[in-house]
């Protein structure tokens, strides 16, 4: 089959959201016969440049019914976007992954049973994705959706119910602080070593590493590193007039719990000063208010504007194969 007659038209799932005349997501089937993997990247290629900015407008698009059914697949798929790729092992990321081809790696290896809080990838990091791929190889027995939530609807209605809190968030930005252990722990879904993260064989190179990206820095008796970044954003401008709330406040103080890290101690305002508690609560509670679960199907992509839209993962039981990508490597302001 070939990209002329490929025909894809918008469906409606469960839960979908709107703001505006937008849908959020925005899925995308197939009307048809299933294509063949060819002819389904060349359909990519010739429609990239309304994909990109439809991706804009809705925050996440999901492809539905289409021939993506192992990692070589959806690398050549994605491939078809012309987007930079952004290798998993070039990033700080925090996460315990595996790679299986240049582009694509597993989401998160952390257990099923941990929770994944809303985040927006690598925004605690000097060094962040602009766009998010996911890709349903094998959906979960039960739960293991994605949530998604647009964050400039979010930031929308913080800056209407707490404007001193949003003020702040632009003011002063944020400071994260992760304690890195020295062996990979995939029991945390932030259990990637520090040799890893800095591309580091020694403390020599990753405090040179760290110097380089702007971070402070202290080593701990059992070999650990606690990392402190420099001062981010905290809220990013997509366009005059729209912002987001860009960042991983929500993740850092919900989630950032295993045997290294503390929640309370995980995350500041730039200037070091505490966060309001009762606050950032209730701002968790409005964005799970905004969430779009994606009730996955095998063989569903997720094309997501890391800048406007963040994501977790629900916990699940039975076995769940969620793989991603990453691309367009930005630096933080």
């Amino acid at each position: 089959m070939t990209s002329e007659s490929l025909s894809v038209a918008p469906m409606l799932v469960a839960g979908q959201q709107k703001y505006g005349d937008a849908d959020f997501p925005l899925v995308l089937g197939c009307d048809g016969p299933k294509p063949d993997l060819p002819g389904a990247i060349e359909w990519a290629k010739s429609q990239r440049a309304d994909l990109m900015q439809q991706l804009q407008r809705h925050g996440a698009i999901l492809f539905r019914g289409f021939p993506l059914s192992v990692p070589e697949d959806v690398d050549a798929f994605v491939a078809a976007f012309d987007l930079e790729n952004f290798p998993y092992e070039q990033s700080l990321s925090n996460a315990v992954r595996i790679n299986y081809t240049p582009r694509i790696f597993s989401a998160n290896e952390a257990p099923s049973d941990v929770t994944i809080f809303l985040h927006h990838e690598m925004a605690q990091t000097p060094v962040f994705p602009a766009q998010l791929f996911f890709f349903c190889q094998q959906p979960a027995e039960a739960g293991g959706a994605t949530p998604l939530c647009r964050s400039d609807v979010l930031f929308e209605q913080i800056a209407e119910r707490f404007p001193t809190f949003a003020a702040d968030c632009e003011a002063k930005g944020l400071q994260y602080s992760t304690v890195m252990p020295s062996e990979s722990d995939p029991t945390s879904g932030m259990g990637r070593n520090w040799q890893s993260t800095f591309r580091a064989n020694d403390r020599d190179e990753a405090e040179q590493r760290m110097r380089e990206l702007g971070y402070t820095w202290v080593w701990q008796a059992d070999g650990c590193l606690r990392a402190t970044s420099r001062t981010l954003p905290a809220v990013y401008e997509i366009e005059p007039g729209r912002k987001s709330f860009f960042n991983q406040l929500i993740a850092a103080f919900q989630g950032w719990k295993d045997d290294r890290n503390d929640p309370s101690k995980a995350i500041t305002f730039g200037d070091g000063t505490p966060l309001p508690r009762d606050t950032v609560i209730e701002v968790a509670q409005m964005a799970e208010a905004l969430t779009f679960d994606v009730p996955w199907q095998a063989g569903d992509l997720a094309f997501v504007d890391n800048r406007i839209v963040m994501h977790g993962r629900r916990s699940f039981t039975g076995k769940r194969r969620v793989l991603a990508s990453l691309a367009t490597p930005q630096k933080q302001a």
